[in-house]
């Protein structure tokens, strides 16, 4: 019987472990975050406090097998309708090895005599996370350590720094792409833009010949930018538009546009561009951007737009991007990229991965925005859409992170332009329901039934648009 006991306990604190470092990943490894701001918080009560609860009750009779195996079913189900599982990273392994060796030793407790239950199941895990947790800032300073020390060795190389609410990396991209014709210029990879992916950036991928190094900045709270911005110090900045991203977490606009400001603070700054969405005062070294745009003519071919006297085109869809790349335009400019070269690399300017990507498949035009999150970038996406003679099939979960309000406007919007409104997940479908007709709307439960929803409903001819994609766990 002892034996059962200690097998069920030892896979209950495993299998609840899997179940706290999923969303911690999820996360970013954030506990407050986990805690107050999932999105999906009955899970919670679902998958830890109710197993936990039937665990002890049951153990009082010493039948805590069967809560064990119960609730693994439900994990195992639950873990296979997520599209985002547990990534097995070092932090996760040192987690789980801190784990075990902290089971074993409540184990070993109990052969020795001492009350088991009261704390076999909820002490190995605050264990695990609290050593694991100082583990982490250690090796996280050593990081940062051989960061600095790279950093400092390329003293001749030009940082530019990149943040905005919204648009973040296709402005990095942007950049990057004009500068390398004259350039040896590397930009952060993908979507990294917090201090620790900066931080691994750097110490793995950074090539010593680089030039000009781009680096995007993102930000959940005050201080995010500024830790980023006093590390690399960029020479020259880009603050793009300001907007209601992840207001959840900044509790209202103010607060953004102050997070978002600290990227000023480098010590290095010598010019700095910000867009006119963060009513900045300008100064010597301080401008503001975006009126001087004129003329912006976006279609399902490509755009066009003014500045400064000068006709540009390029390949991209969006009238948005005509901010991003004049940002682009403006850091060329301040680092002697002459007018001709700028406008010969439009010309092969390619789309941001899933940010209104354009593609041709099986006489469909698909246009892929799937991560795009901010309700100006989805509704010229809807613009854009609108222009289209043939039927229009929209796939969307809506926006996240963001007030009901836009919700509305979206699935208002979403009901004049589409002839399909596919909604994926339950975290806007109510305000969907409530605002697209009836025989227009389709809900897609899993994301594993998209083939079969694609076939069924669409054709040949169709525009689909892929608004948005929140994970599962959203």
């Amino acid at each position: 019987m002892i034996f059962i006991e200690v097998l069920s306990n030892i896979l209950f604190v495993l299998a609840l472990s899997y179940y706290f470092m999923t969303n911690m990943q999820w996360y970013s490894y954030k506990l407050e975050r986990v805690i107050f701001h999932h999105t999906k918080a009955w899970w919670h009560l679902v998958y830890f406090l109710v197993p936990l609860l039937a665990y002890f009750i049951l153990a009082k009779f010493n039948l805590s097998i069967i809560a064990t195996v119960v609730y693994i079913g439900m994990l195992y189900k639950w873990r296979s309708e997520q599209d985002k599982q547990l990534v097995f990273t070092g932090r996760v392994k040192r987690f789980f090895a801190a784990l075990v060796f902290f089971t074993v030793f409540v184990v070993m407790l109990k052969f020795a005599g001492v009350d088991y239950e009261s704390f076999a199941v909820l002490i190995p895990i605050f264990l695990a996370y609290f050593i694991s947790y100082i583990m982490e800032k250690m090796l996280f300073r050593g990081f940062q350590m051989k960061a600095e020390k790279k950093l400092d060795a390329m003293d001749k190389m030009v940082v530019v720094g990149i943040t905005a609410s919204y648009g973040k990396t296709s402005i990095k991209n942007y950049i990057a792409h004009i500068l390398s014709a004259k350039y040896n210029t590397y930009a952060t990879p993908r979507s990294v833009n917090t201090f620790g992916g900066v931080l691994k950036d750097i110490n793995d991928d950074l090539p010593s010949d680089t030039e000009v190094y781009v680096v995007e900045m993102g930000a959940r709270g005050a201080g995010d930018i500024k830790e980023i911005s006093r590390f690399v110090n960029p020479h020259l900045v880009v603050v793009g538009k300001i907007g209601p991203a992840h207001i959840e977490y900044f509790g209202n606009l103010e607060n953004i546009r102050n997070t978002k400001m600290e990227i000023l603070q480098s010590e290095r700054l010598k010019e700095a561009w910000v867009h006119d969405s963060a009513m900045v005062k300008p100064e010597k070294i301080v401008h503001s951007f975006g009126k001087e745009i004129s003329n912006i003519r976006a279609t399902l071919d490509g755009l066009d737009f003014e500045m400064d006297g000068e006709n540009y085109h390029a390949n991209i869809l969006g009238s948005f991007n005509a901010m991003n790349i004049a940002a682009a335009i403006k850091i060329a400019r301040a680092l002697d990229v002459d007018e001709e070269t700028i406008k010969q690399q439009l010309k092969t300017l390619e789309a941001t991965p899933h940010r209104l990507q354009r593609m041709d498949a099986g006489g469909k035009l698909i246009i892929d925005d799937s991560f795009n999150g901010n309700i100006d970038g989805m509704l010229e996406g809807f613009n854009l859409a609108s222009t289209y003679e043939g039927r229009k099939v929209l796939i969307t979960p809506g926006l996240v992170e963001v007030d009901d309000e836009f919700n509305v406007q979206v699935a208002q919007r979403a009901n004049e332009v589409f002839d399909v409104v596919v909604v994926t997940g339950d975290l806007n479908y109510k305000i969907f329901q409530e605002n697209v007709d009836e025989s227009k709307l389709v809900k897609l439960e899993s994301k594993d039934k998209m083939q079969e929803m694609l076939v069924e409903q669409t054709t040949a001819g169709d525009l689909i648009l892929f608004a948005n994609d929140a994970p599962s766990f959203i």
